[in-house]
Formats: structure tokens, C-alpha cells, sequence
């Protein structure tokens, strides 16, 4: 098991899945971020060596992921919906937030907008 950033991950796991499974890290970041350490693509997790591994949790570190991006996605929307904006009022109803149609078919924003909407 490789300790990154307060995760265990197994050493058969691809270093590429492992950064993903970042909240906030995605395929874009992940390829920077492997190609700004020189890892290989197709590198799993116990391959990599001490300085690889100390060096990739400082890179991330640095970045805004996890409980941190979550809060900042939170305040954003808790600013809006206190600024009494549009969207704020679309995302307090729970209702799609970027102008999708609303006649029929909204039972998908009902599911993704349920960002602490009511507290």
C-alpha cells in the first residue's frame, strides 16, 4: 500500500486511476501532473520511488482539491443564493441552473443539484 495525500492506494493500481480518484483531479490535471514528474502512462503505484511518490503529494499539496474545492463550490453557491442571483435562486429550487429546458425532462438537475441547497 502507497500512502498519497491521506489515501492508501493498492501498488497494482495505476497511477493515472489513483489521481483521479481525487476529488478535483481529473484526466487534464492528471496528465500534467504525470508528465511534470516524468511517470509513464501505464506506471502503477508500487513502481514509483520515494522521491516520485514525496514529489507527487507536494504537487498536490499545492493544488485545491478535496474538502477544500468542495467548500469552495459550496461558498460559491451560498454566495449566490444570498446575493439573491438567478442561479442562486435556480440552485435553492433544485431546478436545472444553465438554461436547459424545463417543460419536460428536469428529473436530471433534481439529481445533480443537491449542493446544501436548504441549509
Amino acid at each position: 500500500m502507497v500512502f498519497i495525500l491521506g489515501f492508501n492506494f493498492p501498488e497494482s493500481r495505476l497511477v493515472k486511476s489513483a489521481l483521479r480518484s481525487f476529488y478535483g483531479v481529473g484526466p487534464q490535471h492528471t496528465q500534467r501532473l504525470m508528465a511534470k514528474l516524468y511517470i509513464h502512462d501505464t506506471a502503477r503505484v508500487g513502481s514509483l520511488a520515494d522521491k516520485q511518490v514525496l514529489d507527487l503529494t507536494a504537487e498536490l499539496s499545492n493544488m485545491t482539491i478535496e474538502n477544500d474545492l468542495r467548500r469552495k463550490v459550496q461558498d460559491n453557491i451560498r454566495r449566490l443564493r444570498d446575493m439573491g442571483a438567478y442561479r442562486g435562486r435556480r440552485h435553492a429550487m433544485g431546478m436545472p441552473v444553465r438554461g436547459q429546458r424545463t417543460r419536460t425532462q428536469t428529473a436530471t438537475a433534481g439529481k445533480l443539484n443537491k449542493v446544501e441547497r436548504f441549509g
